[in-house]
């Protein structure tokens, strides 16, 4: 994240700061003075160091021109909460967009279960949790960028070439073990209608769902992502990699689309037996832990058969066990379904 920090210091944050919180003096600052004479000094005592060893972009005069420099631990925090907060609507809208429209089953929308304007509902419940999420993150942020985890900057500063490839299995093995735990955890009856409930709001999910959380639980569940450089070693660049597929991976898995009929990998499917039957499948990429903690369902097989996967006989058998589910884990269904034709008004 430092590398991401760098470059929005040098290309929005320093003239926001030099704006907004300037650094007092009774001398005027000469940015090309401070360059071409070793005598004279810049405002700010700091000092310029990349993050970046690859593509280092030089700091413009804006940068030595706030009260705050770029180490200062508030301004980092600030950023830091803008960066997760704007970048991760920018993903979240954008791969949600496009799986809508090019991936998504449109007749998901006719399925009994399916809430009254859920898709705006999905899109304002994740807005709503989404500042809370980057807010809650942002510690994660500074311990990071501060030197409190493992990352590293080139293969040269790291375990050495082998790790450079086995680093992201490792990182997948690591959050899939640790999330399962975290979300079995959150289906617990003491917790559950707490913080959990809400996104089981979402029986037959669209793209929008898969940030509509409360904001607890969505942090809950990406910490093992920020626990893992804290013990492990990761790659800065791998890390940004990773944070963008973790995104991707958590829209394509409330997509509805069930490509993966596999009994190792975590996907629509597999979750979409989660969303309509609660007390399975809480794995996040593949069904290892489930079926280790015998909470493995298997999707039927006639989900991967386009013209059964929509069926009225399909969507008659989900409904009653679905029914039957509600009311063990939340006893009284308080959710709006959407009736019979007025999908697409949505």
């Amino acid at each position: 994240m430092d590398v991401v920090l760098e470059l929005t210091d040098t290309f929005i944050a320093d003239y926001v700061y030099a704006y907004a919180h300037p650094l007092k003096s009774a001398a005027p600052y000469d940015y090309l003075d401070v360059a071409n004479n070793s005598t004279a000094q810049p405002l700010s005592s700091w000092q310029f160091k990349t993050s970046n060893p690859y593509f280092p972009v030089e700091p413009s005069k804006y940068a030595y021109m706030s009260a705050w420099d770029r180490d200062n631990v508030y301004r980092q925090g600030i950023t830091l909460f803008l960066i997760t907060w704007i970048f991760g609507f920018i993903l979240y809208f954008v791969f949600a967009t496009l799986s809508y429209l090019f991936v998504f089953d449109k007749k998901t929308m006719e399925h009994p279960k399916y809430l009254k304007n859920q898709m705006w509902l999905e899109i304002k419940q994740a807005n709503r949790a989404m500042p809370v999420m980057s807010l809650l993150t942002t510690p994660c942020w500074l311990l990071e960028i501060r030197g409190y985890t493992k990352m590293y900057s080139t293969p040269a500063d790291g375990p050495g070439l082998w790790y450079e490839i086995l680093q992201y299995p490792l990182f997948i093995l690591f959050t899939d073990a640790m999330i399962y735990l975290i979300h079995r955890g959150l289906h617990h009856p003491l917790i559950y209608k707490r913080l959990h409930k809400p996104h089981h709001k979402w029986i037959m999910p669209t793209p929008y769902a898969s940030h509509a959380f409360h904001p607890v639980d969505g942090f809950a569940q990406s910490l093992p992502y920020h626990i893992y450089p804290m013990l492990f070693p990761l790659n800065k660049f791998a890390s940004v990699g990773l944070f963008v597929f973790v995104n991707f991976w958590t829209i394509m898995i409330h997509d509805g689309e069930y490509v993966a009929n596999s009994p190792v990998i975590n996907g629509a499917a597999c979750h979409t037996m989660h969303h309509l039957y609660f007390n399975y499948n809480y794995g996040q990429y593949t069904t290892f832990w489930d079926r280790l903690g015998r909470s493995y369902r298997k999707p039927d097989d006639s989900l991967f058969e386009k013209e059964k996967k929509m069926s009225e006989d399909q969507w008659k058998k989900q409904v009653k066990e679905m029914e039957k589910m509600v009311k063990e884990v939340e006893g009284v269904d308080d959710r709006s379904y959407d009736p019979h034709g007025t999908k697409k008004n949505n």
